[in-house]
């Protein structure tokens, strides 16, 4: 599986932004997607996840930014994307789209960064 992220940028605080993940390679009909950031020195923080599968898909947002994220499947363009509102400086940091081929289970665990197989090399955010 392959993944490639686009989108980031430079943004003023309370802009806006939507961040893309170009996937390809996935021949299973369940995914865990999940968008991910980090900050040089600290952890990988989870966001957001899509869990799809052949008739059902469920999405979930990391509580710290509930009601400012929001995350969206595009299957006919096989693209993931991130649509971030409101931005604050301490959303900066390097965003990176991951992809696993099966459900992982809970919102904490697909949250996790560990439960993921696939990474995209990142796109950086910087709100300032």
């Amino acid at each position: 599986v392959q993944l490639v992220e686009s989108g980031g940028g430079s943004v003023q605080p309370g802009g806006s932004l939507r961040l893309s993940c170009a996937y390809s390679g996935s021949s299973y009909n369940s995914n865990c997607m999940a968008w991910f950031r980090q900050v040089p020195g600290q952890a990988r923080e989870g966001v957001a996840t899509y869990y799809s599968a052949l008739v059902t898909a469920s999405t979930s947002i990391a509580d710290p930014v509930q009601g400012r994220l929001d995350v969206s499947l595009d299957k006919a363009n096989n693209t993931l994307y991130l649509r971030m509102n409101s931005l604050k400086p301490e959303d900066t940091g390097m965003y990176f789209c991951a992809a696993v081929e099966k459900d992982v289970g809970t919102k904490l665990l697909r949250l996790r960064p560990s439960s993921y197989t696939f990474w995209g090399q990142g796109t950086q955010v910087t709100v300032s």
